[in-house]
């Protein structure tokens, strides 16, 4: 393909490669929600214009996954619960289908018993990050197996989010290690064939985790709601 003499493909690439890498850090915890993003040494670290890095922004934007606040700058996303159910829409509809139609080998089996023996470790040893990256991991996992890089793009900006919504859970650090052997379950179901059971096993999964996760963010706001009117 020519480029064209501008370097507008490049530019483009370099726009999509920060939107990555910022997207990357968000889904590993390395940044939290209401973190600012400042640009100046975001633009020294990565080694791009302000320009290139404030299109990135826009993408992210779009993707919930960052807020851009007029005269303050761009923050990193707080999701409420609208973004909470919006995620769990996207992910009934991918992952369920992953499960059914998607491409399973032994390597790629093995490589899931891998990551759920993972998450059993971290729960095991009482580490929630540990357990929260390996539940991550076969999610991510799991929607792969449809070979489709869309999707995985799709599930790589969803998982991002979660990361985020994860952060309000501090409270209820119990929240990942339930899940586990429900993982572990959908693994043994995907080894031995039983693909209708583990679709219909990890819809419900996902029915419950979004119902916790709700009540917990409607506590949540409540809770702050009340904290505001006191010190009003």
């Amino acid at each position: 393909m020519n480029t064209p003499a501008d370097g507008t493909a490049e530019h483009a690439h370099t726009t999509a490669w920060i939107a990555s890498v910022l997207r990357t850090r968000i889904a590993a915890g390395e940044l939290t929600p209401g973190s600012k993003l400042s640009e100046e040494p975001l633009c020294a670290a990565l080694g791009v214009s302000r320009n290139t890095l404030r299109q990135a922004f826009t993408t992210l934007v779009g993707e919930s996954i960052v807020t851009r606040i007029p005269n303050r700058g761009v923050f990193v996303a707080s999701p409420g619960v609208e973004e909470v159910r919006e995620i769990y829409r996207v992910r009934r509809m991918i992952e369920p289908a992953a499960v059914l139609w998607g491409e399973l080998t032994p390597q790629v089996l093995d490589g899931l018993e891998a990551i759920v023996q993972r998450a059993q470790q971290a729960r095991d040893s009482g580490s929630v990050p540990a357990m929260a990256d390996a539940n991550q991991a076969l999610h991510g996992a799991v929607v792969a197996l449809t070979g489709s890089a869309s999707l995985q793009e799709l599930m790589d900006r969803v998982l991002a989010e979660m990361r985020l919504v994860f952060h309000s859970m501090a409270s209820a650090p119990d929240f990942h290690s339930h899940y586990v052997d429900r993982n572990v379950t959908l693994v043994k179901q995907l080894r031995a064939g039983e693909r209708q059971e583990a679709a219909e096993g990890l819809r419900a999964y996902l029915d419950e985790a979004e119902a916790e996760l709700l009540v917990h963010l409607g506590a949540e706001q409540d809770r702050r709601s009340a904290m505001r009117q006191r010190a009003g």
